[in-house]
């Protein structure tokens, strides 16, 4: 087989994406999906439809799947002749699951004679194949390699975590814990600026603009986790204790909700309490461990 063949199985918005991007760099594409008619676009761009998984399977040394969820995924990898069609090709998984959901997808693949990648992407459909599309992938070295150029039509920011086939799924997660932390306090920052009538929309360019410096300091804080020596280097646990009070303080004083405030000064108070307010910040490590 070429190594310029691939099958999609799945064409939600993301795995249209992903083969629109395979026919544009000339990989030959079989595609398949439950709708068939979701195909429609890419056949007439060229892809092959196939008529079914196992038939997508069967087509190309390599398998990409991008579904809803693992139970879609799972339930595709149990349809008809879809796990004897695996024997001697590679499933690159990049559906969206756990940690667990990962150990299980390889364990699968490895009965069936396949080798297995797990992915994450973690861009939108049409941030697909830019120079820094981040990609999250773990596996097999072996795999990643040989994958590797097929990866990168994907996207230029391709991360190889190791052959921990969970490594991929636990640093999605670990990833999107801080941005959903980031856009909760970004939305309570959004009531005080609303409370004090700023527009909003320039609270929101305020705060893009303060982005790079504060990723800078959530990487220094990583180091100093992983280097275990908690002396102040950038950010005395003390002053956050004080500064999460101000604003749970605020909150209160203003009338607005103090959910949020309220979780992360008690978080803070309770550091302090354990004796860590002497400390660099990343010392609230110690407390959720």
């Amino acid at each position: 087989m070429s190594n310029k063949e691939v099958s999609v199985l799945g064409l939600g918005s993301m795995g249209i994406a992903i083969a629109r991007l395979y026919l544009d760099q000339g990989y030959t594409v079989t595609v398949w999906n439950r709708t068939a008619e979701k195909a429609d676009a890419l056949v007439a761009k060229g892809a092959v439809r196939a008529r079914s998984a196992a038939e997508a399977v069967r087509a190309a040394r390599t398998a990409v799947m991008c579904v809803y969820d693992y139970r879609a995924a799972e339930a595709i990898l149990a349809m008809d002749g879809v796990a004897a069609a695996m024997d001697g090709r590679l499933l690159v998984q990049l559906t969206t699951g756990s940690p667990r959901d990962a150990l299980a997808a390889e364990a699968w693949a490895h009965r069936h004679g396949a080798s297995h990648l797990e992915g994450a992407i973690q861009a939108a459909p049409d941030q697909m194949g830019q120079p820094d599309t981040p990609i999250l992938m773990s596996g097999a070295q072996a795999a990643f390699r040989e994958a590797e150029p097929l990866l990168k039509a994907l996207g230029g920011g391709i991360v190889y975590l190791g052959e921990k086939a969970s490594a991929a799924a636990a640093m999605d997660l670990a990833t999107l814990s801080t941005i959903y932390g980031t856009l909760l306090g970004f939305m309570h920052g959004a009531r005080i600026a609303e409370h004090e009538g700023f527009d909003v929309a320039e609270y929101g360019r305020v705060v893009a603009g303060i982005m790079p410096t504060f990723a800078a300091f959530l990487q220094h804080e990583g180091a100093v986790i992983q280097s275990g020596d908690f002396t102040v280097s950038q950010s005395p646990m003390r002053i956050s204790v004080e500064a999460t009070q101000r604003i749970l303080q605020t909150a209160q004083e203003a009338g607005i909700s103090t959910e949020f405030p309220a979780f992360a000064a008690g978080f803070f108070k309770r550091a302090d309490a354990a004796g860590l307010g002497g400390e660099e910040i990343a010392a609230l490590i110690k407390l959720l461990r």
